[in-house]
């Protein structure tokens, strides 16, 4: 891994890529997002402070156990700016996100142990179906896919139409036949 010298304050998208292992476009969409921040130079390069590197650091731990963006980017906001997150920043952040990440672990698991029983049904209506309707309110009271009831539709009358006679016999009623 590059190791960038103290005294160098700002960094280059690509030494921030390089140093904290996301790809330049990675950089650019967490920019764009209002996860990182950036100033431009006379020549309009991006050029990014050092606390950027533990922001990206903080935005991909947070990401690869499933935090939604906006979450991180609300959670960001809490901070000061200019200010590295740190340990205590990190831990208060996370400690939120502990109850969401506890409901997504119990909803996986169910899904995991209910995924045999829907397995060769096909059309996923099984009596209680956590894959395809994991609040199923309506599977206490009927079962299957549909839960509006059948209504007939009027037949549509169509009207006749009258044999055409042609040179060379009958037709039908499109002018189609033998002859025709």
């Amino acid at each position: 891994m590059p190791q960038i010298p103290q005294t160098l304050h700002e960094l280059t998208v690509g030494q921030l890529s390089a140093r904290s292992g996301a790809a330049v476009s990675a950089l650019h969409f967490y920019e764009a997002k209002g996860l990182i921040d950036s100033r431009r130079t006379s020549g309009n390069q991006r050029r990014y402070s050092r606390d950027a590197l533990r922001r990206v650091a903080f935005v991909r731990a947070a990401q690869r156990v499933g935090i939604p963006l906006a979450t991180i980017r609300d959670a960001l906001a809490e901070l000061p700016e200019e200010r590295t997150p740190n340990r205590e920043d990190w831990a208060r952040l996370s400690e939120a996100w502990r109850s969401e990440l506890d409901e997504r672990i119990e909803q996986l698991a169910r899904l995991r142990d209910h995924l045999t029983d829907c397995i060769g049904c096909g059309c996923l209506s099984l009596e209680t179906c956590v894959l395809s309707n994991p609040d199923d309110i309506s599977g206490e009271r009927i079962s299957g896919s549909r839960l509006m009831p059948e209504r007939k539709v009027p037949e549509r009358k169509v009207p006749e139409r009258k044999a055409v006679r042609r040179k060379g016999g009958e037709c039908d009623s499109e002018g189609r036949a033998g002859g025709c």
